[in-house]
């Protein structure tokens, strides 16, 4: 949607055609019970981009899009009954490591700080140009970039970055976690992914006034107002190529001529559905797939004061559970996160009720027994979450749905249900994603979360902007 709004703006005429019957993709919701979940992503940063979306489209945000900054970016449980409220000022998260901790504030300080100039130095490179065109490596930015590089922390890891700056085993924990934003470990990831913190306590976290569905209504709004034409319940059968062009896509037996065709679909599905008989970069395909997701969707009958809208309750062998993952299992003890946008938004669960998208890191589908897999896992979820907030938390389930590797795959057509396309767990991840072009055929772009930039609402939007760039 992205794609089509900036290209649309720009005076093209847009056609998407969605396979599903509403837009979105992940960015979807479900209702159940008197209750209402936000399915896919469930955190917003980054708001510029959506802004910037409007402002190319020379509409006024206001009346279509509305989100507040959370006071609090996330809360912190550890099995000890320690816990650590993470505030947006970054003065009151300081006090308050050094009041729960016993650590000084100065170290996150200067996590912060380091977060803040990789920032500055690798983004205007890594994530809003083609790392797979040659004017990019002969550009301005890139010869910046290139006396940072012994900062940027190629070199070395997540976790050994972390290590180093932030002392504390609890803090190191807490900043490993951003690996998972794109499905890597950080025990393997490159220490550039040290940027990630940059993203939320820079530019803060935000929770759009509706839930986070709110920003697939916005957009499709949008995209309307700027022309767009939508059809729905069209899944595409092939990318039309002729002379090595993209000449459109064919429906069944329809074809439908464009000069331009963007593709939004998983690039791996891309290639095996769309584009037979085409030479496929079996290279980029055959890239270590992200991590995936188990997600309950639980409406509570009760409320927690103690939790607020992003809630952390974290393994205490974080290191193993990473390690089951790439096994293709699930840790005993696995980091539980709990989004309650009810906080925030009453109306998402009855009075006195609490919405809860529970969700855990999972390995990628690749033919496990995951009914028994799930089992298990609720087991050990609801035992965690009991032990750590004191109350016997399974009675308390009005209602239940389950999302996993499979239907993820089967519902958005991510390959092996792997949430962010390929892992970053090698310092060259970056550069082995797929370009938003084909460089076998013209006329043809790629844009969303298994290309580059990457997986999550800015870099899919980033993704857009670098296709817009090049048409």
């Amino acid at each position: 949607m992205a794609a089509a709004i900036r290209l649309a703006s720009r005076g093209h005429s847009v056609t998407v055609f969605e396979a599903d019957a509403l837009p979105g993709g992940k960015l979807s919701e479900i209702a159940s019970g008197g209750y209402r979940f936000d399915a896919g992503p469930s955190l917003f940063t980054m708001p510029q981009y959506i802004e910037e979306l409007f402002e190319v489209a020379g509409v006024e945000m206001e009346p279509h899009f509305q989100y507040e900054k959370l006071p609090v970016v996330c809360n912190y449980f550890w099995e000890d009954g320690e816990r650590l409220t993470a505030w947006a000022d970054t003065a009151h998260f300081m006090l308050e490591i050094e009041q729960k901790l016993h650590v000084s504030g100065s170290v996150l300080k200067k996590a912060l700080f380091d977060s803040k100039r990789k920032y500055f130095a690798a983004s205007r490179i890594f994530l809003e140009k083609s790392l797979h065109r040659l004017d990019t490596w002969l550009s301005a930015d890139v010869a910046k970039a290139l006396v940072q590089i012994p900062v940027l922390g190629l070199f070395t890891t997540m976790n050994r970055v972390n290590e180093r700056i932030l002392q504390h085993p609890k803090l190191v924990q807490l900043f490993n976690r951003y690996a998972t934003y794109n499905g890597s470990n950080p025990y393997k990831a490159p220490g550039l992914l040290t940027i990630i913190p940059h993203f939320e306590y820079g530019f803060g976290a935000w929770l759009p006034k509706g839930g986070m569905i709110s920003i697939t209504k916005a957009l499709f709004e949008l995209a309307t107002i700027k022309g767009v034409e939508f059809r729905f319940n069209i899944p595409v059968d092939e990318i039309l190529v002729e002379d090595r062009r993209a000449v459109g896509v064919r429906v069944g037996e329809k074809p439908y001529y464009f000069d331009r065709v963007v593709s939004n679909m998983d690039v791996f599905f891309t290639y095996k559905k769309l584009l037979p008989g085409q030479k496929e970069p079996k290279r980029v395909l055959r890239q270590q797939k992200s991590s995936s997701a188990l997600i309950f969707y639980w409406g509570i009958r009760r409320q927690f004061p103690e939790l607020d809208v992003h809630n952390i309750f974290f393994s205490d062998d974080y290191r193993t559970e990473f390690e089951c993952i790439e096994y293709g299992s699930i840790f005993s003890d696995p980091t539980v996160y709990v989004n309650i946008t009810s906080r925030y938004c009453p109306e998402d669960a009855p009075e006195g009720c609490e919405n809860w998208f529970t969700m855990i890191n999972v390995p990628f589908n690749s033919g496990q027994d995951w009914d028994d897999l799930i089992a298990r896992a609720r087991v050990n979820i609801l035992a965690k979450l009991s032990r750590n907030l004191g109350v016997d938390i399974e009675p308390l389930i009005e209602c239940e749905t389950i999302l996993d590797p499979r239907s993820i795959e089967q519902r958005t057509f991510s390959h092996l249900g792997a949430l962010y396309g390929a892992s970053s767990n090698n310092r060259m991840a970056a550069f082995f994603r797929h370009a938003n072009f084909s460089k076998r055929i013209s006329g043809l772009y790629f844009c969303g979360g298994s290309v580059h930039p990457g997986g999550g609402i800015p870099l899919a939007l980033l993704s857009a902007k670098i296709v817009d760039g090049m048409v």
